[in-house]
């Protein structure tokens, strides 16, 4: 059964990646001599020669790392040094969830600081050739480090909890672990809109004015009681523009980047709120957080299956002690052996997304009853954010949550 895991665990790494790189380089080869017709008002030949530069030098990154992070792998797997890992985190901790904890922690972040290269070229060169780039050392420091802080929070009272019952109550643990994880998942929504993001970005009520009675005429219209609509100085990191929607209840907040608002007219921005409107009316965040919920089951069931496993130990050079407790060896182990699952689920998850934003425009099309200002937003973001508009069908199927500009124009054009 041994060499059985294995198998599947060095095949799922290879494929993963021979899929990532060739979806890469399909997509970076499907660029077009010429700009797309509908687009030329918004991408001069310069422009749409600069946005397949930017293309390729994103590409080139990803490929270098997503090779270094598939060797780094293998040279851990092939030199036992999980093995390692939890003989030093045994042996420096009295308790198995502390060392469950050292475990985690150990992994995290030294894979971080060694893709922390990887990061700064993107951000300071790549990033930054392209005009888009307006993070600060000092910023992505502190960044980093809040980032960090909150992985060591919401981690320890995520795992400490689920390290507990799988330990304590052996068969019964899975379920007790899942209800915990889904009132996280629940409670995360809020916590995001009051805690997290506010403590990477600043957000500020949409003043009154012009955009302001607009949004709130429509949102009556279309009888949805907004519970925020802030401004976040989006500017401070990047000039790519955006907006999105989150949180439920009296936490829902409507987010618009101030990039966004210096370049898109009143009805344009309307369009973007009419489309984030959509999701909530068509039910996008409680249907995808359910179906979150159930995977997040469906994974722990079946890793109660295996998570004391000897086969799936010794994959990965790690000698199961009968007087120790080793979930932690077995949460990571299995999420690897898991992959092939989570290829396949991810797959279905951006279908399930792409399917969602054409809804969502639709669903402003419909309220507005103004296709010209959403098609018009939607090919500016594009030029703004110097999009790719011939996408390779393989990368769009394996890694798209949103559909294709292009599509999405054609899709609002036909209704």
């Amino acid at each position: 059964m041994e060499q059985t895991y294995y198998l599947i665990i060095i095949g799922a790494l290879i494929v993963e990646y021979l899929l990532s790189t060739i979806s890469s380089v399909l997509n970076m080869n499907s660029i077009t001599k010429t700009v797309p017709d509908g687009f030329q008002e918004f991408y001069d030949n310069e422009k749409y020669s600069k946005s397949q530069e930017y293309l390729k030098d994103k590409t080139k990154l990803g490929l270098y790392s997503g090779a270094f992070s598939l060797i780094l792998t293998l040279i851990v797997i092939e030199f036992g040094l999980f093995g390692i890992l939890d003989e030093f985190v045994r042996s420096n901790s009295t308790h198995h969830i502390i060392s469950g904890l050292m475990f985690f922690g150990v992994l995290f972040f030294v894979n971080d600081i060694l893709n922390i290269p990887f990061t700064l070229y993107g951000t300071f060169v790549i990033e930054d050739k392209y005009g888009f780039n307006k993070t600060t050392i000092r910023t992505f420091i502190t960044d980093k480090l809040k980032g960090y802080g909150l992985t060591i929070v919401f981690g320890s009272i995520i795992m400490v909890p689920v390290l507990y019952f799988f330990s304590t109550y052996e068969s019964n643990g899975w379920w007790i672990a899942w209800a915990l994880i889904t009132c996280f998942m629940i409670a995360i929504q809020p916590l995001f809109v009051h805690v997290i993001a506010p403590m990477f970005n600043k957000f500020t009520p949409l003043e009154e004015g012009e955009l302001r009675s607009a949004i709130d005429n429509f949102a009556n219209k279309v009888n949805f009681p907004i519970g925020r609509i802030d401004v976040m100085d989006g500017s401070r990191r990047s000039a790519h523009s955006n907006a999105y929607f989150s949180g439920f209840g009296k936490s829902r907040r409507i987010a618009l980047f101030d990039t966004l608002l210096d370049k898109h007219s009143t009805e344009e921005i309307v369009s973007v709120v009419a489309h984030e409107i959509g999701h909530y009316k068509k039910k996008h965040i409680i249907t995808g957080t359910i179906l979150g919920i159930i995977e997040t089951g469906i994974m722990l069931y079946i890793f109660n299956i295996f998570m004391n496993d000897r086969a799936l130990f010794a994959v990965f050079s790690v000698e199961m002690i009968p007087t120790s407790i080793q979930t932690y060896c077995g949460l990571v182990f299995f999420g690897m052996l898991y992959s092939p699952v989570s290829l396949l689920t991810s797959i279905f998850t951006t279908a399930m997304s792409r399917k969602n934003e054409f809804e969502a425009d639709s669903y402003a099309l419909e309220t507005t009853k103004k296709p010209e200002p959403l098609i018009s937003m939607l090919k500016g973001l594009a030029a703004s954010n110097l999009s790719h508009l011939t996408p390779h069908p393989l990368m769009v199927f394996l890694t798209y949550s949103h559909p294709p500009v292009t599509d999405r124009i054609a899709a609002v054009q036909n209704k």
